[in-house]
């Protein structure tokens, strides 16, 4: 991003800002997101929405409702051992082997930080014996919690026109999620080692950027496919309150300050002083560009 873009969503942040000590309506917002809500994560109710229930793609955002699921299933140090489907998924992927091991707990850690799809792939065989199986499960859990407009057909997000959410049903998915603990502490880790069982290593760095750059972030996850374009679900505790936001089918920079706006809206509007939640750290345009399951 040029210093011009940079500058520009530090414009929008402070213009928003003023909007909301002036009583501000949530339709004046400045997103560019095609769909986008916000929920207070300890009451669920809904402080913003636009566009919540178009039919978007979630891309890796999937990989929360994966996670759900197996962390509900308990019993997380269990071994697991890479079946040799497990690896035939690409792009974005921890190069698992067949015949590895590694807890369910460790594959969590690869699976939401790397953004893994093979890890992904591990665990949904694991839960439920096959991707379909485990596929009817994730649908199932999806209308338990009321996001009734959602269809998903795989663990990882990868793209296929069967497979889609909303905004409102993203959002209500990420806070069930977010009522794991384990969940919240995976999501709100940076930097995590990954070790193999032959003793490689790899430092894993947490895609979200919002961790290191809007103060208070404690989560959640990213996702980018060509149809899906850039995803973000983030979360942020301040004073007391949390708030969730999802920002679906945009830019990269947009991703970055859509949800820095919502957050910032959502932590006012639930009562935060407007001068504790001012961020000086607009610079979220680190290297590399998104890639596929992301």
């Amino acid at each position: 991003m040029d210093d011009g873009r940079r500058k520009s969503g530090g414009l929008v942040l402070a213009t928003l800002l003023v909007l909301l000590t002036q009583g501000a309506r949530s339709q004046d917002l400045p997103l560019a997101a095609q769909s986008a809500a916000l929920v207070d994560s300890y009451s669920g109710e809904f402080l913003y929405t636009k566009n919540p229930d178009a039919k978007e793609y979630p891309a890796s955002s999937t990989k929360i409702l994966t996670a759900l699921i197996v962390i509900e299933a308990g019993n997380l140090d269990q071994i697991v051992t890479v079946a040799p489907e497990d690896t035939k998924v690409e792009p974005s992927s921890l190069n698992l082997k067949p015949g590895q091991q590694f807890t369910r707990r460790q594959l969590l850690f690869g699976m939401l930080l790397k953004s893994a799809n093979d890890v992904a792939m591990c665990l949904a065989r694991d839960n439920a014996g096959s991707v379909p199986a485990f596929a009817e499960k994730m649908n199932l859990r999806a209308a338990e919690l009321g996001a009734t407009s959602s269809h998903f057909v795989n663990p990882h997000g990868l793209h296929d026109p069967d497979h889609y959410t909303t905004a409102h049903d993203l959002v209500l998915i990420a806070r069930a999620a977010m009522q794991q603990p384990l969940f919240r502490q995976i999501v709100s880790t940076i930097y995590y080692t990954w070790r193999t069982p032959t003793g490689q290593v790899e430092e894993l760095r947490n895609h979200n950027r919002l961790l290191r750059h809007f103060a208070g972030c404690n989560g959640l996850k990213t996702g980018y496919t060509r149809p899906a374009q850039q995803v973000l679900v983030s979360s942020a505790l301040r004073g007391g309150h949390e708030v969730i936001s999802v920002v679906l089918h945009t830019d990269k920079p947009g991703i970055w300050v859509d949800s820095k706006t919502l957050l910032t809206y959502g932590l006012i509007k639930l009562g935060c002083p407007a001068e504790d939640i001012v961020d000086t750290t607009d610079r979220v345009d680190e290297p590399g560009n998104a890639d596929e399951g992301k």
